[in-house]
């Protein structure tokens, strides 16, 4: 993967993880309306997009998908500090570079935001999103959180 290509994959991740807080929609939701299509062409606009505000982009995605509002709300009753959207990105990120086949790397996007762990890594009460990028790797492989 490029380092362009890394940062437009920062991009899209961060901004799925921004869509799905505003909307309070679980992070496969949001990549599953996207689908694959929309998911490369949000890859494609990356560049460009990174001088717009999160906000603004959001807000187009929002309106060009008809994103309704969900009630998977991670944040509001959460008693700890929340990392930031494109903390969380960054870590999707990493993860499929790390996990993805070379020209898989759509189709890895949709499956890790679609598993299991992305619900928990969403569950701000818990310290999963804390966790070793390897591990949570591991755990996305294997289908479940390792002891």
């Amino acid at each position: 993967m490029t380092e362009k290509e890394r940062n437009d994959y920062f991009y899209v991740c961060s901004l799925i993880e921004y869509i799905a807080r505003e909307t309070k929609n679980r992070r496969g939701i949001i990549a599953g309306i996207l689908g694959k299509s929309g998911v490369e062409k949000l890859l494609y606009d990356a560049e460009v997009n990174h001088c717009i505000s999160f906000e603004q982009v959001s807000d187009e995605v929002i309106e060009q998908y008809g994103i309704s509002n969900g009630d998977f709300d991670t944040i509001t009753e959460c008693k700890y500090v929340v990392p930031g959207f494109q903390d969380i990105g960054k870590l999707y990120s990493i993860m499929i570079e790390d996990c993805a086949e070379p020209g898989g790397e759509v189709a890895e996007l949709m499956k890790i935001f679609s598993s299991f762990i992305s619900d928990e890594i969403s569950d701000f009460q818990t310290d999963v999103y804390y966790q070793n990028p390897n591990y949570l790797e591991c755990c996305y492989r294997e289908g479940h959180l390792l002891d």
